[in-house]
């Protein structure tokens, strides 16, 4: 049987991320910076992968919602009042291409079912050709 020494654990304390509000800058400038490519991909990348821009959006709230706990929340809209105001404005902008897109998405879906529902109605498989359906 062969055996396995545990890995030696360090001493050296281990440095925690802090939650200060000076973060909160970092975090705001990381969630502006995934708002502004989520906004730009989805004009102009057809392959853009909106699922992975939306766990990273999370993870950055979730990173947002630890740098706030425990804050005094006026001090630090005060403090961070520009930032917030041009986060603000860059997600109505990134809202607006979102619901540009699902649109466009619900119209295509749209014509794909008329699509198929037509071509299903253009009497190729009416009920006359089956006439054993109808004894049923």
């Amino acid at each position: 049987m062969t055996s396995f020494a545990a890995p030696a654990l360090s001493s050296a304390p281990r440095i925690r991320a802090s939650s200060a509000p000076a973060d909160l800058g970092t975090i705001l400038a990381r969630i502006e910076e995934a708002i502004e490519t989520e906004t730009a991909a989805i004009r102009t990348d057809r392959n853009f992968d909106i699922a992975a821009s939306n766990a990273r959006k999370s993870r950055h709230l979730y990173d947002l919602t630890r740098a706030i706990r425990g804050q005094d929340d006026a001090a630090l809209v005060a403090s961070f009042r520009p930032e917030i105001e041009r986060l603000r404005d860059k997600l109505a902008v990134n809202q607006g291409v979102i619901v540009a897109h699902l649109e466009a998405v619900t119209e295509v879906a749209t014509l794909v079912k008329t699509a198929l529902q037509d071509a299903e109605a253009d009497g190729t498989y009416s009920q006359a050709e089956f006439p054993e359906a109808k004894r049923r």
